[in-house]
Formats: C-alpha cells, structure tokens, sequence
C-alpha cells in the first residue's frame, strides 16, 4: 500500500461522539461513541434492540439525537434530514427496499433528482451516468425494467446504485443479506469489495457474525443502546463477537448428538406435483414422510419449491397431482386439505413470510397471537363472542415463555422488533401442542440471542413427539438442527442424506445438481 493510500484508509470518515436518544422511557442510545476510517467496510452488530438501527437512522437524518455531536470527514455535521446526509455524501440503504414498484429501475433513480427539466433530455443523462457506474462497480441492473419484475437481489442493487448516484461516499446497509440467495450474497459480497478498493466507506449492520468475520475490517458491537466492543476484525471471532452481542456464552451449531427415538409416520406424501398459474412446474415428483421425533431440514437455494412446499403441507395451496396423509385421513387434488382442516388434524405452520403470512402487522400483539385459533373455545363463547380478557392473558403468558419483549399484549405487531415477531408466532403454534410443525425460515432477520432460543424450541418439540419439517436457505442452520436433510433443486429432490453424512460442501454441491446427478452421487 502507498503512503497515499494509507493516509486515505487511516482518514475518519465518520466520528459519532456521546450520541444519545430517547423514545419515551426507553433509552435507544446511550453515549454512544462510533469512529468509522474511511475505505473500509465497519460492520455493526447487537441483537434486535441494541440500538444499531437507531445510530445509522441518526446518522442518516431520520432521528435527530438528544445529545451528541457528529463529524463526517472531519467537518462537524449536524444533519437534520437525509436530504443533508445526502448533501454531505452519505447513503442508506434499508433492509425493506424504499422503491416504487410501478416505476422503472431508470425513474427510482431519477425520482426527485431529476437533472433536467426536459424529462427526455434527464433520462439521457441518467441513464449515460448509470452505465458508468454499472461498469465500475459490477451492480448491473436492467434500467427499463419496472421494480416489479426484478429479483430481490436486483432490488438491492438499484437501492446501491441510487445511492451511489446521488454522490455517497459513505454507504450504510442495514441488514443487506436477509433476504438474498447464498448467490446473490456473494455477488454483493463482490461489490462491496470493490466499491471498498475505490474508496466507498461502507457502515454493514448485520445478525450474520461470518459475514463480519469475511467482510469487516472494523466492527462496533452494541448491547441496550451502549458500545461494549468493538475490535479490528484480525483481534475478532465469532464466539467473541456473539459472546460482546449478547452477554453471555451462546451455544450454537449441534447441540449433542445422541441417538434419536423415531415414532410413527405423522405426515406422507407421494408423487407431490405443483404447478404455478402459469403451469411452470415448481415441485416434481415429490415424496416425504415425517417421523415422530424427528427434525428433517428442507435444504436449497430459494427459488426451487421450497415455499410451494410449505403452502402445500399447510393447506394454503393444492396441487396439481399427488397424495397427502395426515391424522388417518388422505387428501387428493380434488379434495385438499385448508388451514383449518391442517390445525384441527394437529398441524401447526410457522410462514416464511410473518409479515405476509402469520401476522397482521395492524393489529395488537395478542390479536396477531391468536390468529387462526380464535375459535378455541378458550378463546370464544358457544355464541361465537370472542373472550379478549382470555386472549390478552394468554398471550401475555406466551411473552413469558417466549421471552418477548416488551411484555406488552397490546403493543402494535409492527413495533415489535423482528426477531419479537418471530418468537409470538413460534410461541403462538407451538402453544397448541401440535403432532407436526412446518417452520419455514425460521430465524430470518433474527439476532443470534433469538436463533439459539428458537433452536432450543425446535429441539423440544421434536424430544417431545413432533415431527418437524425446517425449511432455511442458510445451510448453518440446517447443519445445527436437521436430523435429516432433504436437497431441493428446480423443484426436485437432488439429495436425501442422514445427518451425520451432511457437510456444507457436500449439501451445497447438490443444491445445483439435477435430479439425476444428484442420485448418482
């Protein structure tokens, strides 16, 4: 490295001094102290609450800060907006992309930085402006396209390129692999590393400490609004970092591996065929049988029928061929089972969507908590009167359990952090005590105090009698909770392997086999 290309790398980008704020009684941000050297990538890590997201809001505009001071390339800043934080070089990038999905990739860009009031003559400009960057940094998207038909991994890259556009040199991402493919993670893994060697200052905040571990140079863990460590990535490790994050030692990975006690087959299905609305076939052939006491991981890259899968062992989808056996009774195209019939049967379902699928972010926390089991005569009169007494205490007794926080049942679900989210709804299937328990994604976007709490739970439905069914797209979790895995690749099953004959390596090969390949290894 030349002294020139020292002195720029040993420059602060960033200097967050004393940064407090408050939300009513609850303190987010509690002097907190962050410097960030320029042409690096500074990962910032803490469980869901620590206050992470409230410091890069602050930095970005969003939230003013109680007290404090901040210094953007050594210059005092006070940035009351993020048209001032866009003014002094710095970009955000959110974790829940700030598109319109009707407009094109080309007009998000433009969208109120628009360099020409001749509307022909600005595109023209933009367009000419993104084909460079396009080029130096690698984040190639189709700018005729409309946000709607791109991938999510598109998404993410326009978002990028936004903010490039507007002049970002420093460039915050809020948790940017949640909802990325293992392929789309390392070709944003590759930008980074670029966009770094040209200078880019990038604030990475994540739950993922091996990205940490690959990506950072810097990393600043924050616990209940404070700094508790912070390190060059070369003095880190996983079990320090997990250890700074949650105050405790964290048992991750395989938690022993005695011999299990299978019972009996508790769900079967055979020659399983889904076809989309537009007859593309999004599972072939597909056979499984759940064993009591068992947990069977659902192992691929997403995309290749895991969610149709899920939708059709829960009931929200029919197939287009196949058979379905569940609590004595069997199930045909014609005659499929619905998400009732699923629950009255005892089958419990945890989506891979909660937004979408397992809560209604409007309502109250106990509401979201009893959704599907409202009927239970616990929670209704023979006169179909709903006992909401019945519900909030119940629910409250599940944020005991589950260790949701806050205890509040008549919180809002959208003010529950993600991981919170995650918990009600596992506490809310579990709590029924179900024979079956599909589980799709069952710790996106959840800090790694949550992902060992929710893998215990998973463990104890299954040494209780369960048959789980664990859908992930990160073969970590796979690899800790599976007894055996099942590869699914365009739709097929390119692998069935014990546990103990599992290796990433080895899972990974067969999620880009064919079917064929795959019965041949």
């Amino acid at each position: 490295m030349t002294t020139q290309q020292s002195s720029v790398v040993d420059a602060t980008a960033v200097h967050m001094a004393g940064i407090s704020k408050r939300f009513g009684a609850v303190r987010a941000n509690d002097g907190v102290d962050l410097r960030v050297r320029s042409g690096t990538v500074h990962g910032i890590v803490g469980e869901n609450g620590a206050g992470k997201s409230t410091l890069m809001s602050i930095l970005y505009g969003f939230y003013s800060a109680d007290s404090g001071s901040i210094e953007v390339f050594g210059q005092p800043a006070r940035i009351r907006n993020a048209h001032e934080a866009i003014a002094l070089g710095i970009g955000m990038v959110h974790q829940h992309f700030m598109l319109v999905d009707t407009l094109t990739a080309l007009e998000n860009v433009m969208l109120g930085a628009e360099p020409h009031a001749l509307l022909s003559k600005a595109e023209s400009i933009v367009r000419s402006k993104l084909g460079a960057l396009m080029q130096s940094t690698g984040l190639h998207v189709d700018l005729d396209a409309t946000v709607d038909q791109l991938s999510v991994g598109d998404r993410q890259r326009l978002e990028i390129l936004k903010a490039l556009y507007r002049g970002a040199k420093i460039l915050i991402l809020d948790e940017p692999t949640a909802v990325l493919t293992p392929q789309e993670t390392e070709q944003l893994f590759e930008v980074l590393a670029r966009l770094r060697t040209q200078g880019t200052t990038i604030l990475l905040i994540t739950h993922k400490l091996k990205e940490v571990m690959r990506l950072c140079d810097q990393v600043t863990v924050m616990r209940s609004g404070r700094v508790v460590h912070e390190c060059a990535i070369a003095q880190a490790s996983v079990e320090i970092l997990a250890e700074a994050m949650v105050g405790r030692k964290v048992n991750m990975g395989r938690q022993g591996d005695a011999a299990i006690a299978l019972g009996a087959v508790l769900l079967q299905v055979r020659g399983l065929v889904v076809r989309d609305a537009l007859q593309v076939t999004r599972l072939q052939d597909f056979d499984l049988s759940l064993r009591a006491g068992e947990i069977v991981g659902v192992a691929g890259v997403a995309g290749n029928g895991q969610s149709e899968l899920l939708e059709v062992l829960s009931g929200l989808l029919a197939p287009s061929a196949g058979e379905l056996q569940l609590g004595g009774r069997s199930f045909t195209p014609g005659q499929w089972l619905t998400p009732g019939v699923a629950r009255s049967l005892g089958l419990a379902h945890v989506p891979e969507d909660r937004h979408a699928r397992a809560m209604v972010m409007s309502f109250a926390a106990w509401e979201s908590a009893v959704l599907g089991y409202e009927a239970l005569p616990e929670y209704s009169s023979a006169g179909g009167w709903m006992r909401h007494g019945a519900m909030r205490a119940a629910t409250a007794a599940m944020m005991e359990r589950f260790d949701v926080r806050p205890r509040n049942p008549d919180l809002v679900s959208s003010k529950f952090s993600g991981g919170n989210q995650q918990k009600l709804v596992l506490a809310r299937e579990i709590g029924q005590a179900p024979k079956v328990l599909l589980v799709g994604q069952p710790t996106r976007g959840v800090d790694i105090g949550a992902i060992e709490f929710i893998h215990a739970q998973l463990r104890a439905m299954r040494d209780a009698g369960c048959a789980v069914l664990v859908v992930s797209s990160e073969l970590d979790e796979i690899l800790a909770l599976a007894d055996r895995v099942l590869v699914l690749n365009q739709g097929c099953v390119t692998g069935e392997l014990p546990i103990a004959d599992c290796s990433e390596a080895r899972l990974g090969l067969l999620m880009v086999e064919t079917k064929e390949q795959g019965l041949k290894a």
